[in-house]
C-alpha cells in the first residue's frame, strides 16, 4: 500500500451517545462509551475511499467505508483472511474464473438514511477511474474498464447488476487470482450514487460501517461519531463487522513527534499513529513495552525509486552504482532499530521471498559503474517527505548520489500531500526518491503489479514511481496474476523479484517495524494491528 507513507458523512449530533448493536471491537471487559483523542503526524493523502493509497488513509476509513468484502478484523495472519462486508458471502466464482457473483445483503443504508443499491457498486468503480485513483490498476481486467478509464464515459459492460434481487456479477477479461482479495480495498468501497466525481476529502462521503466522519479540517484535524444507520440496521446485518466501543474519535495533526509521546504519557493523548521518534524510541520501548507499547511487524519495503525514462537513471550503469552505494545498516541506525536491512523487493512475510542481495555495499565498485556510465545530466532532484525518519532517509540518499559525483538537491515536502505531487507525472524534476509500500493484501502481486508493471503507469495518481515498463516482465507479472498462490507461482514471484533487481529500478534498504503506544487508560491487549489496515479503530477501548 499501501501504503505507501504508508490509509474516514454528515448526522453526526444525532449519532453520538448511541449505544453499538452487535459485536464489539475486540474480546474484552472495556467500557462502551466515551472519546478516543488521537494524534497523527501528518494528515491522510485523502479521506476519500475511491482516493487514498497511504497507511494513514487507510487506517482512518477501514471502520467507515465498506466494499462487498473485507479482511477481517483480526491481528497476524488471521487479518489477512477475507470476510464477507456489504456483500452476503464470499463470491460464486465461475466461467474458467472470470465471473465473480455476489448479492448484496438487504436492508443496509448510509449514514445519510440512504438505502445501499447493488447499482452504487459500478458507481463506485466509475468513480474510482473518472478521479484516476492510483487503484484503478487492480480493476482494469474487469470487461469495459480499460476503454471506460480512456474515455471515462460508456459505463462498464463488465459489471452487471440488479437492485430489486441484490444481485452484482463482474465478468474479467481473463483470469485473475487477486481479484477476492482486490474486492475487500477501500478503492471499491460503496458510496451512493451520485455522490461528486471529485475529491471529497473536506466533506468525505456517506458511510457504510460502524464509524462516519463528522468533520475534516485537511491538514488539521478530522472527527468520527458513530454511525445511526449501523446502529439501526447495518450492524444486525454484518456480523463479521465489530461495532467498537467508542462514541466519538478525535484525530489531531501533530507536527511534532516528542509533543505527541509527551501527550500520550500525560493522558492527554489517547493513541498516537506513528512511532515515537528515533531520539526517543529506546527510551519509550524501554519504559512502556508490554503495558502501553507492542511493536508490530509489517510487511513492508522501504526504498527510493529511479526513473529509469529519464536521464541519468535510463542507463542501468548509473542505476546499479546507486545500489552497490546503498549501505543498509546505516538506515538500521537512522530507524533506531525499528528497520531491518533488506536490498530486494518482497519482504520477510510476504509469499515468495527468498533473501539474497545482489548488491553488497561496494562503494568503489559503484564509483567504477558511474566512471563506465559517466552520465552527461548530472543534476538530480531527490525527493522527500518531512516525517523525521524518512527525511534523514532522504538526506543521506543525497549524500550518497553527491559522493557519487552528481549535483543532487534535495526536495523535502510535506508528508500529507507527499503521493500526489510524486505520483503526478506533470511535477517537475520527478528524478529519484524516498518511499515505503505496506501490504495491500498477502499476495506478492500487490508488490509488482501497481508499483513495477509499465500498465500502472499513470498522469496522476501513479505509483510506478521509477516508471518502470519492461514488456518480458510485464507479461510476466500478467501470467503469475492469474493463478492462486501455489509453490510454483510463489517460485516464480521470487524468480521475478531478481529478474527486477537485476534492472535495478529501485534501491532498496530496510523492512520495518511500527508500534501501538496508547496512554495508561487504554486496554493495550485489546488493540487490534491488522496486517493491511493497521489499527483497528473499533478495537481501542478504556479500561
Amino acid at each position: 500500500m499501501a501504503a505507501v507513507v504508508a490509509v474516514l458523512a454528515v448526522a453526526a449530533v444525532a449519532a453520538i451517545g448511541l449505544v453499538a448493536c452487535g459485536s464489539s471491537g475486540a474480546a474484552g471487559s472495556g467500557k462502551e462509551g466515551g472519546t478516543l483523542n488521537v494524534t497523527y503526524a501528518s494528515f491522510p493523502d485523502y479521506l476519500d475511499p475511491q482516493l487514498s493509497y497511504t497507511q494513514e488513509g487507510w487506517t482512518a476509513m477501514y471502520d467507515t467505508y465498506l466494499p462487498l468484502l473485507t479482511y477481517k478484523h483480526a491481528s497476524g495472519a488471521e487479518g489477512s483472511e477475507v470476510v464477507p462486508a456489504l456483500a452476503k458471502e464470499l463470491p460464486k466464482v465461475s466461467n474458467g474464473g472470470k465471473t465473480y457473483t455476489l448479492f448484496l445483503r438487504k436492508g443496509l443504508k448510509y449514514s445519510n438514511g440512504q438505502p445501499v443499491k447493488a447499482s452504487d457498486f459500478p458507481y463506485s468503480v466509475e468513480r474510482m477511474f473518472k478521479l484516476n485513483s492510483p487503484g484503478s490498476t487492480f480493476y482494469t481486467t474487469i470487461v469495459g474498464a480499460e476503454k471506460f478509464a480512456e474515455t471515462k464515459s460508456g459505463g462498464i459492460s463488465g459489471i452487471k447488476t440488479d437492485d430489486k434481487t441484490g444481485e452484482i456479477v463482474i465478468n474479467l477479461t481473463q483470469r485473475r487470482g487477486t481479484f477476492t482479495n482486490e474486492l475487500g480495498l477501500l478503492f471499491i468501497a460503496l458510496v451512493p450514487s451520485g455522490t461528486p466525481m471529485r475529491n471529497l476529502t473536506d466533506n468525505p462521503p456517506p458511510a457504510t460501517g460502524p464509524y462516519m466522519i463528522t468533520n475534516s479540517e485537511r491538514g488539521r484535524a478530522w472527527t468520527y461519531a458513530r454511525n445511526p444507520a449501523w446502529a439501526a440496521t447495518n450492524a444486525k446485518l454484518i456480523p463479521e463487522v465489530p461495532s467498537g466501543y467508542m462514541d466519538k474519535i478525535d484525530v489531531n495533526v501533530v507536527r511534532n513527534d516528542a509533543t505527541q509521546v509527551n501527550e500520550v504519557e500525560r493522558g492527554k493523548t489517547d493513541w498516537m499513529q506513528n512511532p515515537p521518534p528515533p531520539d526517543l524510541y529506546s527510551k519509550v520501548k524501554e519504559k512502556y513495552e508490554g503495558t502501553q507499547l507492542r511493536v508490530e511487524p509489517t510487511v513492508s519495503v522501504y526504498y527510493f525509486w529511479m526513473n529509469m525514462q529519464k536521464p541519468p537513471f535510463n542507463d542501468l550503469k548509473v542505476r546499479q552504482a546507486v545500489n552497490y552505494a546503498i549501505n543498509s545498516e546505516a538506515f538500521e541506525r537512522i530507524y533506531s532499530g525499528q528497520l531491518r536491512a533488506l536490498h530486494q523487493i518482497l519482504p520477510p512475510g510476504m509469499p515468495g521471498h527468498e533473501e539474497y542481495d545482489l548488491y553488497p555495499y561496494n562503494m568503489a565498485k559503484a564509483k567504477q559503474l558511474i566512471k563506465e556510465a559517466n552520465p552527461t545530466d548530472r543534476n538530480i532532484t531527490v525527493w522527500g517527505d518531512d516525517e523525521p525518519e524518512n527525511a534523514e532517509a532522504a538526506a543521506y540518499y543525497q549524500d550518497i548520489l553527491t559522493k557519487l559525483g552528481f549535483n543532487a538537491k534535495l526536495k523535502e515536502i510535506s508528508a500529507d500531500s507527499y503521493t500526489q505531487v510524486i505520483g503526478n507525472q506533470s511535477t517537475p524534476d520527478l528524478d529519484t526518491g524516498w518511499f515505503d509500500w505496506f501490504e495491500d493484501y498477502p499476495h506478492p502481486n500487490d508488490y509488482f503489479q501497481p508499483l513495477l508493471s509499465g500498465e500502472s503507469i499513470q498522469p496522476t495518481g501513479n505509483a510506478n514511481f521509477s516508471m518502470t515498463d519492461i514488456p518480458a516482465l510485464n507479461a510476466e507479472i500478467a501470467a503469475l496474476g492469474e493463478e492462486q498462490l501455489g509453490p510454483e507461482q510463489e517460485a516464480g514471484y521470487a524468480a521475478l523479484d531478481k529478474e527486477f533487481m537485476e534492472q535495478a529500478p529501485w534501491a532498496p534498504y530496510g523492512t520495518r517495524t511500527v508500534t501501538t503506544f496508547v496512554s495508561s487508560a487504554i486496554d493495550l491487549d485489546g488493540v487490534i494491528y491488522n496486517p493491511t489496515f493497521a489499527q483497528d479503530l473499533t478495537s481501542f477501548q478504556f479500561k
